[in-house]
């Protein structure tokens, strides 16, 4: 039997954040990649609205026991987490999945319909 091929998780991440990357550019709000919110840790948020102080993660390797899975790197993202709350940062999580089927931006387009920001 031949062994089945696995795709590069990272590969395909930076595939998935390239071309939401690109949807954000429809928003009302320019958006900063990658932003270091914390002058004493290195912690960054994959987007950060800078106006509305809203936050987006993609949270990879939900069904594969990734990274965000594994319980020091639970605990270490509830410490960043808890950090952005006390910056009265909003903070929205998603999958890549929910990225690729389009549901991330139409959660992120209803918030800025809210006018939260």
């Amino acid at each position: 039997m031949r062994p089945a091929i696995k795709s590069n998780p990272k590969k395909d991440y930076a595939k998935i954040y390239n071309l939401f990357s690109l949807s954000l550019t429809s928003l009302p709000e320019k958006y900063i990649r990658e932003y270091k919110f914390s002058p004493i840790r290195q912690w960054k948020i994959d987007f950060f609205f800078p106006r509305s102080q809203l936050a987006i993660e993609i949270e990879g390797g939900a069904w594969i026991q990734g990274r965000h899975n594994r319980a020091s790197s639970f605990i270490a993202d509830m410490e960043k987490y808890n950090e952005m709350a006390k910056s009265r940062i909003y903070l929205m999580r998603f999958t890549p999945e929910q990225v690729e089927k389009g549901e991330a931006l139409i959660e992120i387009e209803k918030w800025f319909m809210t006018g939260m920001c």
